[in-house]
């Protein structure tokens, strides 16, 4: 697995691109070191990751468990560290679920996605954060 990063500005603005997808996800730093809001910080990017790792894998699960999803959103909060650097101590994901879903069922799968299938949760769990999260049925 391989990404590119190519500077886009003088300022702190930079565009990543994977080989595979056609698609640029702009990097933008704080207005502290010349940031222009064009783009995502990247420790936003490391809660979207968790993110889109854990949503894909709850949403097949409940495909699986035959549940009828009419729409699934996540928020992802995360606690820092005052003092450089400024890791993540704690993360929050909540799972917005609705459809014809029955909330054990949903239970169990936000489990084994968040927790057994999601490598970016085990890579971040590994290095110390206290990674929870909760789930919302019809919300």
């Amino acid at each position: 697995m391989k990404v590119t990063i190519d500077r886009v500005n003088s300022a702190s603005h930079y565009q990543a691109t994977a080989p595979s997808s056609e698609v640029k996800v702009n990097i933008d730093g704080p207005a502290s070191i010349g940031g222009e809001g064009k783009g995502v910080s990247p420790m936003e990017m490391v809660l979207m990751a968790l993110g889109g790792c854990s949503v894909f894998d709850l949403g097949e699960i409940l495909k699986k468990q035959r549940q009828t999803v009419d729409d699934i959103k996540i928020e992802v909060t995360g606690t820092r560290r005052d003092e450089a650097p400024r890791v993540f101590t704690a993360i929050h994901i909540e799972f917005f679920l609705k459809g014809e879903i029955d909330i054990e069922k949903a239970e169990k799968a936000a489990d084994l996605a968040v927790k057994k299938y999601c490598s970016v949760h085990d890579m971040l769990a590994a290095g110390g954060i206290d990674i929870t999260y909760s789930i919302h049925v019809n919300a």
